[in-house]
């Protein structure tokens, strides 16, 4: 892959990093309660539900931004774009939508029916 495309998933790759991180901040701060704001054992369910959900998207984040860097390594270490898989390229077509890939559509199909085989 040429330096241009390179620098444009590097682009890609570092801004999605950034939007999760913002995006954390946030939702920590919107963990974050008072217990004087809890009125009654209603709200304390609600707002332990809404904890809950707000930490398992922060599991997802974190995971997703672990692959983030790996794709960012693989940049540095000139194997971006390849598929684990089948050794070939992956399609841009799918690098634009999940730069973060590191399968191409076959290797995906691959994995897959090996996951359900073994399941």
């Amino acid at each position: 892959m040429d330096a241009k495309k390179l620098n444009k998933y590097k682009k890609l790759l570092l801004e999605e990093k950034q939007r999760i991180l913002n995006s954390s901040r946030k939702d920590l701060d919107d963990i974050k309660v008072d217990a004087d704001d809890l009125l009654d054992e209603t709200d304390l369910a609600a707002t332990e539900m809404s904890q809950n959900l707000a930490f398992t998207l922060r599991d997802r984040e974190r995971e997703l931004l672990a692959q983030i860097d790996e794709a960012l390594l693989r940049i540095e270490e000139n194997h971006y774009g390849v598929c684990e898989e089948t050794g070939e390229p992956i399609e841009e077509e799918r690098l634009n939508t999940v730069p973060w890939t590191r399968l191409s559509l076959e290797g995906a199909e691959i994995r897959e029916k090996r996951r359900k085989k073994y399941a």
